[in-house]
């Protein structure tokens, strides 16, 4: 293999899509130009080049990239393919969608994004697995010098991210806390979970508003200033905003999903049940109201950052295909 390798990175979202996806994609280019070529595209045929002109292929997503992996896999089928499951594949689609488990067969090496995702493969698989953390650099806390507690949510409304969580959650502290705000940041890619965000900022404007999509670098902003982050899901590969949280110092309320804890650790104090409102928002209520609390999450979060640093995550990437193309 040649010292500089021309590689091709599959990705099912690119810059408009403004989510997960498209995040990984752009920050892995960037680390990986440093010392090879990357072409990113959407699928194997609208790549720059031919096919067969590539040392390598990263394809995030086993379902949606799953044509291209298999294009690869026939065409090159003794170069290096890495296959990285970045959320719904890992913890929905490997289990029931066809082109997806072949995509994990076809994988020369599979990729998880935190350490619990190990755990949701096929045994049989877990032999070309890794995992690399996904980075974020350190971004300055902005102090809160208001006199309500800011939280955020940022992902886009869709069912995967429970936004009815956050309504629900709303309607509890809007009778229990007048000095609680969220702030939602996400397109409404389910129309329904638009229109019950509206329903929800025009009951209750002084405890919710829902801002829409925002550039990267807003959301990043808005994490940064916030008091805490609120992250519902119902299943992640590994939210890239919780990783954004934590660089900046704003510790994370999460729904106890393995995608979280493969993040935010076992041990991690400020996980509730997914789809538990109550649960939620006695947890934010205690953070509000317990500085110790607030303190100890604070240190946990603290005890993470390491591994989300950009350096790391560069330098596993670069070690990964050192590997494989020895």
């Amino acid at each position: 293999m040649p010292a500089t390798l021309k590689i091709a990175l599959i990705t099912p979202a690119l810059h408009d899509a403004n989510n997960g996806n498209w995040q990984t994609a752009q920050r892995w280019a960037a680390m990986l130009n440093t010392a090879h070529h990357v072409d990113v595209a959407i699928s194997w045929d609208t790549l720059p080049a031919p096919l067969g002109a590539y040392d390598a292929l990263i394809a995030l997503h086993a379902r949606r990239s799953a044509a291209s992996v298999a294009t690869f896999a026939a065409h090159c089928p003794k170069k290096p393919l890495i296959v990285v499951l970045t959320g719904t594949d890992l913890y929905r689609d490997i289990a029931t969608d066809i082109a997806a488990q072949a995509s994990l067969h076809h994988a020369s090496t599979l990729v998880v994004l935190q350490e619990q995702g190990l755990c949701d493969l096929p045994t049989n698989m877990h032999h070309k697995a890794v995992t690399v953390f996904q980075s974020a650099p350190r971004t300055p806390h902005t102090p809160n010098e208001g006199q309500r507690l800011e939280i955020c949510v940022v992902g886009h409304l869709r069912a995967e991210k429970s936004p009815q969580t956050v309504f629900a959650v709303v309607e509890r502290l809007a009778t229990l806390n007048g000095s609680i705000r969220i702030t939602h940041i996400g397109q409404a890619l389910d129309e329904r979970f638009g229109t019950l965000a509206q329903q929800t900022q025009n009951a209750h404007p002084q405890h919710y508003r829902w801002l829409g999509g925002l550039s990267h670098a807003d959301s990043v902003a808005h994490i940064a200033r916030s008091d805490v982050m609120l992250h519902p899901s119902v299943m992640e590969g590994g939210a890239l905003a919780i990783i954004e949280a934590i660089q900046s110092g704003t510790p994370v309320i999460a729904s106890r999903v393995a995608g979280h804890i493969g993040l935010l650790g076992l041990d991690y104090l400020g996980l509730f049940e997914w789809g538990d409102a109550a649960g939620c928002a006695a947890l934010l209520l205690r953070f509000a109201n317990e500085p110790a609390f607030k303190s100890q999450l604070l240190a946990q979060c603290a005890m993470r950052s390491a591994l989300f640093d950009p350096d790391a995550e560069r330098h596993a990437l670069l070690k990964l295909l050192n590997l494989l193309t020895i």
